[in-house]
């Protein structure tokens, strides 16, 4: 979780987790205690024999309760990360029965590889999203393996183009240090056209913020929308946190000001910005000034700017990335509904045009189904094997 926001707090986790084992070690030799404590009032008729047995009782079991509790969370941390592989997979399936297994199918009882196949191959990954650029390289690269004996079967060429796919997937993978600050909080402003699910992204973020032990603090700086507020407002009552906001109809650029300036005692702050259409020259320099605005109260700020894309847009979300970037600098990007669209091919689209890292995904509507981007785990969801 968060893995790319962790190296600033390195030593404070390091040293939260030796806590942490050292609580958890002791609550599990007190249940011991405890479970023995009841059998006393049973064993009354005995009176002196039954405490010795007790001692004896209490000291034997002792060792292997100790070594089970350690062995326990190991095995519970596998099946954690099994279960969230398994429901990638299971979110992953529509992009994935539009790419994978449909090159499946065209592979299916073919011996050579020929240019039918190939053509038949770009229209696939043309259709599956991947942009027309991002698959002519795919091809081509298939095609000089092939003028050079390289390839010898379609399930090589699988392989290939898996690799591939993990290669342009990776590029974008950018360390977090290059994005962290020094000191102070870590501001993090939100952008994106309307209905792509910013507010809701926003809300996640801050519980799994919440849930590895930093403070946050939400600034309301869409006050275009009276609701877009009132939402903000929910999500930081649930999460219990700090929320900064005016009235609708503020100047964005002021409640951003106000909230900086309370911000110093504050792991993160996050900014929620209005939806805007990225064609729209007037709401792209409110963004600008918002920007500004941060870093003239606070140095460096925002330390990232993330743009929300809907994975449902397909294409249109490489020229929201362009214009957005072109506009403000974009250092993060996370696509949401990537579990109700065929057209996930647009995260290698996107890491292939853009070297902006994406730092989340969203697979369903559970607070949990915003998932930390891990390039190579989404590669292999996209060419798992259905249990089915």
């Amino acid at each position: 979780m968060l893995g790319w926001f962790k190296k600033k707090f390195n030593k404070l986790t390091g040293k939260e987790e030796k806590t942490q084992e050292e609580e958890i070690a002791v609550p599990q030799e007190e249940p011991v205690q405890k479970e023995t404590a009841p059998s006393q009032p049973g064993s009354t008729p005995g009176a002196t024999p039954p405490p010795e047995k007790k001692k004896e009782q209490m000291e034997a079991p002792a060792p292997p309760e100790a070594e089970t509790t350690e062995e326990a969370p190991k095995n519970i941390l596998h099946e954690d990360v099994g279960v969230l592989f398994k429901r990638l997979t299971k979110r992953l399936s529509k992009t994935r029965n539009s790419l994978v297994k449909k090159v499946d199918e065209l592979f299916l009882g073919k011996k050579v590889i020929d240019p039918e196949l190939l053509d038949d191959l770009e229209e696939i990954l043309i259709t599956a999203d991947l942009g027309i650029n991002t698959t002519m390289e795919l091809v081509d690269n298939a095609r000089e393996k092939l003028a050079r004996n390289e390839l010898s079967d379609p399930l090589a060429l699988k392989k290939i183009l898996k690799d591939k796919i993990t290669q342009f997937v990776l590029s974008s993978d950018q360390p977090a240090e290059l994005v962290m600050p020094d000191s102070g909080p870590f501001v993090i402003m939100v952008i994106g056209v309307n209905g792509v699910g910013k507010t809701t992204t926003i809300g996640k973020m801050a519980r799994k913020f919440v849930d590895s032990g930093r403070s946050v603090m939400l600034i309301a700086a869409d006050t275009f929308r009276a609701a877009a507020i009132d939402q903000l407002r929910i999500w930081a009552e649930r999460v219990g946190i700090e929320l900064v906001s005016q009235k609708p109809g503020a100047d964005p650029s002021s409640v951003v000001f106000d909230g900086l300036s309370g911000a110093g005692n504050v792991d993160v702050v996050i900014i929620d910005t209005a939806g805007r259409l990225h064609t729209k020259v007037n709401l792209m320099e409110e963004l600008k000034k918002i920007k500004r605005v941060a870093g003239k109260r606070m140095t460096g700020a925002p330390h990232e700017i993330m743009l929300v894309i809907d994975a449902t847009t397909g294409q249109n979300a490489i020229s929201q990335a362009r214009l957005f970037n072109e506009a403000v600098g974009l250092t993060g990007i996370t696509l949401t509904k990537l579990d109700g669209t065929a057209k996930g091919g647009i995260v290698v689209n996107i890491c292939r045009e853009f070297n902006i890292p994406i730092r989340f995904i969203g697979i369903g509507e559970q607070v949990d189904d915003l998932r930390d981007f891990d390039p190579n785990e989404f590669v292999e969801a996209l060419f798992a094997e259905d249990d089915s």
